[in-house]
């Protein structure tokens, strides 16, 4: 059974603090179910973006998974931020949580899908 949206930010934005990283929820999506993006910007302020893996993909329908949009590439804040405001009228229960980080670590570990 998957993990609730909100208790998996929390934990997540718990994981990036202790490893040093500043986090924040940029859009509160639905409790129990929305899908969750992550925005991790660099110091250079270049942004890459993690979205949930699709349905079918290496227990992705049981565990959180994510893959790298925008081919995996860092590109400037304001492409990132078009991205996820399309994702957010697309879909208004999505969670939008940006972590900005010196060195563009996404601290997913494991939960990154390899493509």
């Amino acid at each position: 059974m998957r993990l609730k949206s909100e208790i998996w930010v929390k934990a997540y934005l718990r994981r990036c603090a202790v490893n040093g990283a500043m986090g924040a929820v940029l859009n509160h999506g639905d409790d129990d179910a929305g899908a969750i993006f992550i925005k991790v910007t660099r110091g250079d302020r270049m942004a890459a973006i993690f979205a949930p893996a699709p349905a079918g993909l290496e227990d992705a329908d049981v565990d959180r998974r994510w893959v790298a949009a925008l081919g995996g590439a860092f590109v400037t804040e304001a492409e990132a931020d078009d991205v996820l405001a399309r994702e957010r009228r697309f879909d208004s229960d999505v969670w939008i949580v940006e972590v900005e980080d010196r060195d563009g670590r996404h601290f997913l570990g494991d939960e990154l899908a390899q493509s």
